[in-house]
Order: structure tokens, then sequence, then C-alpha cells
């Protein structure tokens, strides 16, 4: 049975909520992920995901040079402990509709993140999802 801190990314990039739009897709590009969590001061401020960035932000013609992270992310963020089974996290992904969820430890510190991709290369390896994601880590 695998555990959620064995299949979640562990590389988290956090960016102020300041930070503009274009500064941030550069840097998902550049470390080839697809969200970063967003803070505010010491503050977790919720998290940004590239879907994020198409949808409310480039759909509605907003400056990416002006617009900041902030104006967009998504608040609310949900957490799975990272000793949850992967099938756990499978689980509240399905119950909330979505694709990403913060991992944290025993403490309520943010140890990584785990995608619905992360997901499909261990429970089901052989479905179309796991070969996508496969090709591009941390989609």
């Amino acid at each position: 049975m695998y555990r959620v801190s064995d299949v979640m990314t562990r590389q988290v990039i956090y960016l102020p909520a300041e930070t503009p739009l274009d500064e941030a897709a550069r840097v998902m590009k550049e470390s080839d992920i697809g969200d970063v969590v967003v803070t505010d001061g010491a503050t977790l401020a919720g998290m940004l995901t590239d879907r994020d960035i198409v949808v409310r932000a480039v759909a509605e013609r907003a400056d990416p040079g002006t617009t900041t992270i902030g104006s967009i992310i998504t608040r609310e963020v949900v957490m799975i402990e990272q000793h949850c089974t992967a099938n756990e996290a499978a689980a509240l992904m399905r119950e909330r509709n979505i694709r990403r969820v913060l991992v944290c430890d025993n403490d309520r510190k943010l140890v990584g993140i785990v995608s619905l991709g992360d997901l499909a290369m261990q429970l089901d390896p052989q479905s179309a999802l796991s070969d996508i994601s496969e090709a591009a880590p941390n989609a």
C-alpha cells in the first residue's frame, strides 16, 4: 500500500503573492512544474496552477506583467497528511474535484504536493494518465 509520502513531489516552490504572472510562469517553466505555493509574508495564501494562469488571467486578457499571482490564486487549499494512503488522496481529490493536494507532516508543516498524475503512476501504471504524467514529470 503506497503512502502519500511515497508518491508526492517534495520540491515545493514558494512565491510571494505580489509576484507578477509572467515571472511565476517563467519559474514554473524553468522548474518543469505546474504549480507553486503562494505566500503572504510568512502565511500560506494559496496555490497557483498553470490552469489558474490560463483560466483566470489569459482568458480574461489580464496583463501578465502587472497582474499579481495573489489576485488569481486558489485561496482554499486542501491538505492531506503524508502518512495517508494514496487511495485516500485519490478519494479526497475526487470528492473535492481537484487535481493537486498539499501534503503536510504531523505538525501541519508543508512537505510536498501530490498530483493526480503522481497517483496515477502508482495506482494504475498502465493508464493513459500515467503515461502522460511519466512523460512530463510534475505535470
